[in-house]
């Protein structure tokens, strides 16, 4: 059994113009999801124009809550070991982040998760998941 892990410090996102309101969103706790405005669809990787029917989008907050939809586990890429995994968050979309705040053995396929924050150098803080 190995122990609990939560990631050291991750490299601070590059923000722009066009992502700016969701990093201010994580300094305040929250995940944003980019909608479409004409067609209603949730999607993720945020993009300006919809794309499923190109239309204008706008950022809704997210639930927080998602299940493990795939992962993997390294544990020769550094000194810690991380889990990279495929979140499908209750809105629909599926996002790729990392899994913290437990023992990277238990991680499962469809096990729940929730959203926490880790911190960034310098920098607003990386959404991740942890097992609920």
């Amino acid at each position: 059994m190995t122990t609990p892990h939560t990631p050291t410090v991750f490299s601070a996102p590059t923000e722009y113009p066009d992502n700016a309101e969701f990093w201010a969103a994580a300094r305040d706790g929250r995940l944003l999801v980019k909608h479409c405005d004409d067609c209603g669809k949730p999607h993720w990787y945020p993009r300006t124009l919809c794309p499923h029917c190109m239309g204008t989008t706008s950022w809704k907050q997210a639930s927080g809550r998602g299940t493990v939809y795939s992962y993997s586990v390294t544990r020769r890429a550094g000194p810690t070991p991380f889990c990279m995994a495929y979140v499908t968050l209750e809105e629909g979309v599926t996002m790729m982040t990392q899994i913290v705040d437990c023992d990277l053995d238990t991680v499962r396929i469809g096990q729940k998760v929730e959203l926490t924050f880790t911190p960034t150098d310098n920098g607003p803080p990386m959404p991740t998941f942890r097992p609920v």
